[in-house]
């Protein structure tokens, strides 16, 4: 149940993100490499870059779950004014967070700006102190997140927006820009079945982390039994990771990142979320081409 029938590489960004595994080079990045990085990107015509939220993270949890987040709306800004093609994918946004026709604002402004290349990620949030931080009540995010997604989606491309919901309504109000797709591709993040069946009732795809690839195909087996498998009209994407190669140039790097990215569309996926070890910029970008070249042809 694929939403493209030809496998699609996407980027997750180097520099944006730091979980402290990164080498050096990303620590002290900043614009010029990112510019370098998605002008590649767009040269060579991968599908996506990625870019995730978070406003402030707890110091006892920065550790595991990474300290350095750009905000995404200000970053796809600057990198949609210098590229024509790549796509730009909120991996993810923390719904619950905001108000649904905010985002539809911010984000449809973006749309309209990088010409319709936006895909919204949209996950439900799990950091307790940052929900308490912004005033956001956790106890009900489960609820509220379920709202937004159809706020979201009644908003989105929509001059005079109207909805009514649990949470939220709106109408008698012009959102002026609003976006150009009428239907923007919405990915749902998670780790659970309920993440999943969300994916599937409300989105347009699913971007699961703290998975394995095998874990994912697994849960994707029994999903295929559901109800809501079986109810969907349309595409659904599933986006992974490879399965285990990093290094494209390493002795045999070629050929273990093909095995990977074999053994992630066996387990379901239809988009491949490309994230490489690198040692500088420049073996960076290498490594992009050559995945270009010698990886992603055999896909097609």
């Amino acid at each position: 149940m694929s939403s493209e029938e030809t496998l699609r590489f996407g980027i997750v960004t180097p520099v944006v993100t730091l979980f402290g595994r990164e080498a050096s080079w990303e620590e002290n990045a900043g614009p010029a490499e990112l510019r370098e990085i998605a002008l590649a990107a767009d040269r060579l015509g991968f599908a996506h870059l990625t870019c995730s939220e978070h406003v402030g993270i707890p110091t006892d949890i920065a550790p595991q779950r990474g300290s350095r987040y750009y905000d995404p709306l200000a970053t796809f800004g600057f990198l949609a004014a210098i590229t024509t093609r790549v796509r730009f994918l909120t991996n993810v946004v923390v719904l619950p967070y905001h108000h649904p026709l905010a985002i539809a604002k911010r984000y449809g402004t973006l749309d309209v700006l990088c010409e319709g290349r936006l895909m919204l990620g949209v996950g439900v949030g799990s950091l307790e102190p940052e929900f308490e931080l912004l005033g956001a009540p956790f106890g009900e995010r489960g609820d509220r997140y379920t709202d937004a997604l159809r706020a979201l989606r009644a908003a989105f491309g929509k001059r005079q927006p109207r909805y009514r919901g649990d949470h939220y309504a709106f109408s008698d109000f012009i959102v002026d820009p609003c976006g150009v797709q009428q239907h923007v591709p919405i990915w749902l993040g998670g780790r659970t079945p309920r993440s999943l069946r969300r994916a599937l009732a409300a989105g347009d795809g699913w971007t699961p982390f703290s998975l394995g690839v095998p874990e994912v195909g697994a849960l994707l087996e029994r999903a295929r039994a559901w109800p809501e498998w079986s109810q969907r009209e349309g595409g659904f994407d599933v986006a992974l990771p490879p399965d285990g190669a990093s290094d494209v140039t390493c002795p045999g790097g070629v050929d273990a990142m093909r095995e990977a990215v074999a053994r992630s569309v066996q387990a379901g996926a239809t988009v491949i979320q490309l994230s490489l070890a690198s040692e500088s910029l420049p073996h960076y970008l290498d490594q992009l081409a050559i995945v270009r070249e010698s990886v992603v042809p055999e896909f097609a």
